[in-house]
């Protein structure tokens, strides 16, 4: 339920009003060199109030190590870091108690948890803890790292434009929230990473990305473009013994497993669903439909904030299949 992986694993917990959210992950060799500066990029860069269009709440996001490492490097026991929450308003989240926001988990998850569920703020639901998956993304792309494995995500679009800007200007224009599209591309990778069926190198990314809130969307390679191809545009051709490929319409995946050329995969990302806008929801405790706005700190653009946190669960997967191939551990 809040943990991923078989040999990299990490398990997630805490809610975005609580006293903090954390991680554990199990599975880490031994050996490796980390610090409190090895995630402050990649923190800051997953930060709202940051880029123009993200939420102005702010957090510290100071890793808090509490197991794990010792003397500057990990121990092959379970790593446990926190991110303490000092910056919230769960004023914002009482008043709309009875009034589920559409495009929330509150309707869902108060009749699954029969109201036991902490609303504030999203609870456990909320965006806040892809903090913990990009905590988890640093270290697995510093193990990827050693084997010349690179991972980067970019924004390719915002509400339609390829021109964040312009994207940012229709949002801002209309008073509501936009979504976007973003791209993942990792290199270096080694052919055989991936099993059949259910373990298939997209199956085991997809699992991971619709884990990150406000994604609705994932397409590998060509994608759904392929439904309009001849089989002999889509075919790779293979060009040498290496796997080279002259085409890379798979997305560098073929039968589940990697074919030596780069892993390439998009997704979308929907408009945020809190926004000042009017809208509508039932009211469960009078049984009405009834106008209500959000109030509170919001994503004008929740995809700004994506690209760290969708490198971060793609190198979690090939960090954990890296593992089972056995790589990693002869080598650190």
């Amino acid at each position: 339920m809040n943990a991923f992986g078989r040999v990299f694993r990490m398990q997630i917990f805490g809610e975005s009003h609580g006293a903090s959210v954390g991680l554990v992950i199990d599975g880490c060799p031994a050996g490796l060199p980390l610090s409190q500066e090895d995630f402050l990029k990649d923190i800051e860069r997953r930060k709202g109030g940051i880029q123009k269009g993200t939420t102005p709440r702010k957090e510290d996001d100071l890793p808090i190590f509490k197991s794990g490492i010792f003397n500057g490097k990990t121990t092959g026991a379970p790593i446990a870091i926190f991110f303490e929450n000092n910056n919230t308003k769960s004023q914002d989240y009482e008043k709309h108690r009875a009034v589920p926001r559409p495009g929330h988990a509150d309707f869902t998850a108060h009749h699954k948890y029969g109201g036991h569920e902490d609303f504030r703020g999203g609870g456990h639901f909320s965006g806040r803890l892809t903090v913990c998956l990009v905590a988890a993304g640093v270290i697995a792309k510093k193990l990827l790292s050693q084997h010349q494995i690179q991972v980067q995500a970019n924004i390719e679009s915002i509400a339609g434009e390829p021109d964040i800007e312009a994207g940012l200007q229709k949002a801002i224009a209309a008073k509501d929230s936009v979504g976007g599209i973003v791209s993942c591309r990792t290199s270096g990778l080694p052919i055989g990473l991936g099993e059949h069926f259910f373990d298939s190198v997209e199956s085991l990314i997809s699992h991971a990305v619709f884990a990150i809130p406000a994604v609705k969307g994932i397409e590998f390679g060509a994608g759904f473009a392929a439904a309009t191809m001849f089989g002999t545009e889509h075919n790779d051709a293979i060009m040498d013994a290496t796997g080279k490929t002259k085409t890379n319409h798979s997305g560098g995946v073929v039968g589940g497993i990697t074919n030596g050329n780069d892993l390439f995969y998009r997704i979308v990302v929907k408009p945020t669903s809190s926004t000042p806008k009017e809208q509508s929801s039932l009211n469960w405790e009078t049984n009405e439909v009834e106008k209500f706005s959000i109030k509170g700190r919001h994503d004008l653009c929740i995809a700004l904030r994506v690209p760290v946190v969708l490198e971060a669960v793609t190198a979690m997967v090939l960090t954990d299949l890296m593992l089972l191939e056995q790589k990693m551990k002869r080598t650190i």
